[in-house]
């Protein structure tokens, strides 16, 4: 301020004040949409992420699972072994035929339950994998979701340095994309 009592403002004081009184609307508008699209797209990364981390603990007890099936096979093939063995040991002379028929049907009977084991095991396994493949799928749309509001974002910010109306509807048309994926992927 001058000693006289009047101040002339500088081009750059007048730029400020107007936006800070809202008189560029255009700008207020695209800065709210981008908070919007910003939260939704922060909605859909975490959606993305849960669902990425469930399909790989999925994944994982399969893996478990897996490993236990292959044990209760290992044991499976462990008695077929041993019956092989009796099986053998009953074309031997002086052998008690009678204890060896006997061990050859016990594990006839050990092996029948040991597979049905193993093969409910595999059942398990690939209920877990189907269920992993499907929350990655749904991972997947989250992932387009999110990557959509960022594109979003990235027009609406290149429409705010050129203020190029098409350019807007364009953020408008990708954010409206990537909530219907978010939107898909919700109900799925």
């Amino acid at each position: 301020m001058s000693e006289e009592g009047f101040e002339v403002p500088s081009p750059h004081d007048h730029a400020v004040e107007e936006v800070g009184h809202g008189a560029d609307e255009f700008s207020g508008r695209i800065a709210v949409m981008t908070a919007i699209l910003a939260t939704l797209g922060a909605m859909f990364g975490y959606e993305g992420g849960a669902t990425q981390n469930e399909a790989a603990l999925l994944k994982n007890d399969a893996a478990i699972k897996t490993t236990k099936a292959s044990d209760t096979w290992n044991y499976y093939q462990s008695k077929s072994n041993k019956q092989n063995l009796a099986e053998l040991a009953l074309t031997l002379p002086n052998v008690d035929q009678e204890k060896y028929k006997a061990d050859i049907e016990r594990y006839k009977q050990e092996k029948e339950k040991i597979k049905s084991d193993a093969e409910k095991i595999e059942a398990e396994v690939d209920k877990l994998n189907e269920r992993s493949a499907e929350e990655m799928h749904h991972h997947h749309l989250w992932a387009r979701a999110t990557t959509a509001e960022q594109i979003a974002i990235s027009l609406a910010a290149i429409t705010l340095l050129t203020r190029k109306k098409w350019l807007q509807y364009a953020a408008y048309a990708v954010a409206a994309g990537g909530i219907a994926l978010g939107a898909f992927a919700w109900f799925q």
